[in-house]
């Protein structure tokens, strides 16, 4: 089943589709713990919130407080159930297709988003939230999808002898960010006309369509063996069953025959690119989670409108990056690439650690320009040196280690944006920055 094999229109879909909840659930949240701590609704027309008197200051720390606190528990919830499904169901794609790595997170992330409807709707508990999170990390959330739709693009390319892979990673990576970027600027309007109910609810609606497009119309990229030739051989009828009782470890022996069946140095090649990865990661991801209770924090006080401007604005980060990549890696090695992706970010994060305007949280995007090239660059280049066979495992690996970065960096980076609130707010963005040198001495 399937005609196209253009994947796409899901990565599309999906970021749009995912990003219309990520800045939904922070302000949601952020507006239910307001009213539980202060007992009056959040002043959407006003900014009597970012009063200097000193009451207000209190209030409004402690609700940035407490919805920092919030999201950390929400994002372990998510992470522990998600780093064996993202290693698991990645690697698993080499055996069953890459369908097996993309279709679980979006049933995971439709009824993650349903849940946010029904918490909106009747006002239930915010714990809730934390059992949602838990079972769309159980499906195998974002990074098992992206590392399946990268997987399925390796499978399209090939051996890829005119370097064109590199190219097309990162085309998957300026989807994501263009149609984040709109998402967010639709969200933040959506908010405004028509509260957090329906914009969550159109999100289900996407992920459903999105689900629909993956399993009837997109072809699998994988050439998998026909069960009919096997089916006479009864020992190839007793493999499967076998297999079948020992599933878990079986697709587990993948990602360790990754490394056991290879050189010494391709493995400490590989393992110094995912550790590279890894602190990239960290230092992105870490910086970029707490954008919007730095914007919502005095004294920016952003609206919703202005929240969807800014995450609107990263939309030309991800297609500068997009087009640094596809112009850079003509004349530049890649290593070179990464180097000035990681430049990029370490300056756009010590900008947004003294930013204390509107005007230039909004410039802060400029120098991040080119902060999303390591990503696709990186992934490229671990692509290139294990075969085809091996491209589920390998993306599996990647999908784990960006799934932990993702959690390392956002409970370490919510617990310190909580301990330094009262000092200095800025304090997570100059640690992030600081840590880009590590993957910058692991690269050089």
């Amino acid at each position: 089943m399937g005609r196209v094999l253009l994947i796409e229109p899901a990565v599309g879909l999906y970021a749009f589709a995912m990003f219309m909840i990520y800045p939904l659930l922070q302000q949601y949240v952020y507006r239910r713990l307001w009213l539980e701590l202060t007992g009056t609704t959040y002043p959407a027309e006003s900014l009597s919130h970012c009063s200097n008197n000193q009451s207000y200051v209190t209030i409004h720390q402690a609700v940035q407080k407490e919805t920092s606190m919030f999201l950390l528990k929400s994002e372990l919830c998510f992470l522990i159930p998600s780093l064996i499904s993202a290693l698991l169901l990645v690697s698993y794609s080499d055996y069953c297709g890459r369908k097996v790595a993309i279709v679980p997170p979006l049933v995971g992330d439709a009824l993650f988003g349903l849940s946010y409807v029904l918490v909106s709707r009747f006002s239930f508990s915010l714990n809730y939230l934390l059992a949602a999170s838990f079972l769309s990390g159980l499906m195998g959330g974002p990074t098992t999808l992206i590392g399946g739709c990268f997987a399925y693009v390796a499978d399209l390319c090939g051996e890829d002898p005119e370097g064109q892979k590199t190219v097309r990673m990162a085309r998957l990576d300026m989807i994501l960010g263009v149609l984040t970027g709109l998402a967010s600027l639709c969200t933040g309007f959506y908010i405004k006309a028509a509260g957090f109910t329906w914009p969550f609810l159109t999100a289900v609606f996407l992920h459903l369509i999105n689900l629909f497009y993956v399993l009837v119309v997109l072809k699998e990229s994988l050439v998998l063996p026909d069960p009919s030739l096997t089916s006479s051989d009864p020992s190839a009828s007793e493999a499967p069953r076998l297999n079948q009782s020992q599933a878990v470890t079986a697709r587990l022996q993948g990602v360790y025959l990754l490394f056991a069946t290879s050189k010494r140095r391709r493995n400490v090649v590989l393992l110094l690119m995912l550790a590279a990865f890894a602190f990239f990661r960290v230092a992105l991801q870490g910086g970029m989670s707490i954008f919007i209770l730095y914007e919502l924090n005095t004294p920016l006080c952003w609206s919703e409108v202005l929240v969807g401007y800014g995450s609107a604005l990263s939309t030309a980060i991800y297609l500068v990056s997009f087009a640094g990549v596809a112009l850079l890696s003509r004349c530049l090695p890649d290593a070179y690439i990464i180097l000035l992706g990681l430049t990029s970010v370490a300056a756009g994060l010590i900008m947004a650690a003294f930013a204390k305007s509107t005007l230039l949280m909004f410039l802060v995007r400029l120098p991040l320009l080119l902060s999303i090239m390591p990503t696709p660059v990186l992934r490229s280049m671990m692509s290139k040196i294990v075969s085809g066979s091996e491209q589920g495992a390998m993306f599996a690996c990647v999908a784990f280690v960006e799934m932990l970065s993702v959690g390392v960096s956002f409970t370490m980076f919510s617990s310190i944006y909580a301990a330094t609130l009262s000092w200095f707010s800025g304090f997570s963005f100059l640690l992030a920055a600081g840590l880009t040198l590590i993957p910058a001495i692991l690269i050089w």
